[in-house]
């Protein structure tokens, strides 16, 4: 990877913004993501984060932190709160945004127990593809404490392939719809594809099911997505 979007995040961090950066995915057209947003103070977050940010407790995990928003809020309230990510350029913008305890690693590497696991902005996008979600799990459920919680969002994107008249047409033989190949550009640069994955929540539920966790729809969002809480 050529870490384009830790790129593009330490132009923002550092005085530098002149464009955002685009994105575009497998069945999606291409599309601006602002680089404020990624920003955003707790106010401009969606009532999801919100709520995630609420229910958060004891010593705290962000996974896939970004430019550290949700750290950064949490760390202000006074909580011990970890953030990683697979983007250098972001864990160095988390630095410089003055988040204590953040670490370029992936999640699949991280070691330490927690009460809390934050996955949020698709959170289930950090399993890629269906048949590694059961992998995922099961190594967050090594990362949990007694009575610990993973609170993660995601989107029933069914609706992409609706057409014109309501009708849905997905083809069956290609595996699971939330299966996406998604693409980013910034600056004149394009990133490698990555596997993105959107998980509907009977399907997230029944996964945790069976590597022997219990999910609950904690709240659903304006556009088809939802927040899970997932615990022993």
């Amino acid at each position: 990877m050529k870490d384009i979007f830790g790129k593009a995040l330490l132009d923002y961090q550092n005085g530098k913004y002149s464009e955002d950066i685009i994105t575009w995915t497998n069945i999606s057209d291409k599309d601006e993501l602002p680089l404020p947003y990624l920003f955003r103070n707790y106010s401009e977050m969606p009532k999801l984060e919100q709520k995630a940010l609420q229910l958060s407790k004891g010593k705290i995990l962000d996974v896939g932190c970004g430019t550290g928003s949700h750290s950064l809020w949490l760390q202000e309230k006074g909580f011990v709160v970890k953030g990683i990510d697979s983007s250098k350029g972001a864990i160095d913008v988390c630095k410089q945004r003055g988040i204590k305890n953040v670490e370029h690693k992936a999640l699949l590497e991280e070691t330490e127990t927690f009460d809390t696991i934050l996955l949020l902005m698709n959170g289930t996008g950090i399993f890629q593809e269906i048949i590694q979600v059961a992998k995922y799990l099961n190594h967050l459920k090594s990362l949990l404490n007694p009575n610990g919680q993973i609170l993660i969002d995601s989107s029933d994107i069914a609706y992409m392939y609706e057409d014109e008249d309501g009708g849905t047409w997905l083809d069956l033989n290609s595996g699971y719809y939330g299966e996406l190949d998604y693409f980013l550009s910034y600056n004149g640069e394009e990133e490698a594809p990555m596997k993105w994955l959107y998980l509907d929540f009977e399907t997230l539920k029944t996964a945790c099911h069976t590597v022997g966790l219990k999910c609950e729809n904690v709240m659903d969002g304006e556009h088809f997505d939802y927040l899970a809480k997932i615990n022993n």
